[in-house]
């Protein structure tokens, strides 16, 4: 019987606590109904053994305080409103309890933006991660070490596993029941939740933001001037010379300042506009081309799908109706509050 320990404070985002408890107790279920041995013992666990924020009556589930738990196997971290900053700090000891189980033994998994969990208790250094697309500039940001793929829906680097934005985190535990339990419970919880297995990318789900996060004005500028003329056939010399830099050292520049090359960078600003196109239902992919700034139809839905995960067709499918204007805000800031 495998031992898990979910995290449970006044932050987490519970709709991920209870997602990945439904799967351990459902799965459980399964086990006992078949005369089989429980695969998961799970316990709620926080500051303190109340852990008022999420009662159930399962018999499956127990509460405790982190003092009180002795070696866990697998620890979940949950998403979390407020401050990306702040948020974490506040929970330092739950954050220092986590560190401490893992170098006990403890595999340590996150759910979208529990991923900051791991990485103040330093576990995703020199590793791959990811968490809510949304995060991938501040993350990269506050944590230079870690090598962070927004485009995953799930990573595992040496029992470290984390885990895409917001429902898709359910795909992690459904990895971890397969990979636990075998094939055959992977495939039942596959059904049972109506989980795609084969689900591995969650970048047609990203809003690209500009990457305007850093103090060069030149290169903002530059990159303002790629967002207003992206339909053009611009040029890297062309934009170098608009902010009056050599080719080399305004490539470099770039590059540290937005984490994308020049090149890169134009052809996400371009792809960007082709999505909110396709979103409002365009029906010609060549005009739509054309206006994006390509004139070859096979280079556009390459770079398209490399992007996005999806051909351009697909993404209209997929995406063509009336967008909420909020659609990028992030939600999870300030008591989840829009703003």
């Amino acid at each position: 019987m495998k031992e898990v320990a979910i995290l449970i404070h006044e932050d987490a985002v519970l709709s991920t606590v209870s997602g990945a408890m439904d799967m351990f107790i459902h799965t459980n279920r399964l086990f006992k109904e078949t005369g089989k041995a429980l695969p998961f013992k799970v316990n709620l666990v926080g500051e303190t053994p109340e852990n008022n924020f999420m009662r159930n009556p399962e018999p499956y589930i127990g509460y405790s305080d982190f003092k009180s738990v002795a070696q866990p196997g697998l620890i979940i971290v949950p998403a979390f409103y407020g401050d990306r900053g702040t948020t974490p700090q506040k929970h330092q000891k739950l954050i220092d309890w986590v560190s401490s189980m893992n170098k006990k033994g403890a595999e340590v998994a996150s759910l979208c933006s529990g991923s900051y969990f791991l990485a103040e208790a330093g576990l995703l250094n020199g590793r791959s991660c990811t968490s809510h697309w949304f995060d991938k500039d501040d993350i990269t940001s506050r944590y230079p070490e870690v090598n962070f793929l927004s485009d995953m829906v799930i990573t595992d680097d040496r029992g470290i596993y984390t885990s895409g934005g917001a429902f898709s985190s359910l795909n992690l535990v459904l990895y971890l029941l397969d990979k636990f339990l075998g094939r055959d419970i992977g495939v039942w919880a596959s059904k049972m939740f109506s989980l795609d297995m084969d689900r591995t990318s969650q970048s047609h789900f990203a809003v690209f933001k500009g990457q305007h996060q850093h103090n060069d004005a030149d290169i903002l500028k530059a990159q303002h001037y790629i967002e207003q003329n992206h339909q053009q056939q611009l040029n890297i010399d062309e934009i170098a010379d608009h902010t009056n830099m050599s080719k080399r050292n305004f490539i470099r520049r770039f590059k540290k300042a937005t984490q994308n090359t020049p090149f890169e960078y134009l052809q996400r600003v371009k792809i960007e506009a082709a999505k909110k196109a396709l979103e409002k239902g365009a029906q010609n992919i060549n005009i739509l081309m054309y206006d994006a700034g390509y004139n070859d139809i096979k280079t556009f839905r390459e770079v398209f799908k490399k992007i996005t995960g999806l051909t351009p067709q697909d993404y209209r499918k997929k995406y063509s109706r009336d967008i909420p204007e909020y659609v990028g805000v992030d939600i999870y800031s300030n008591s989840g509050m829009l703003n």
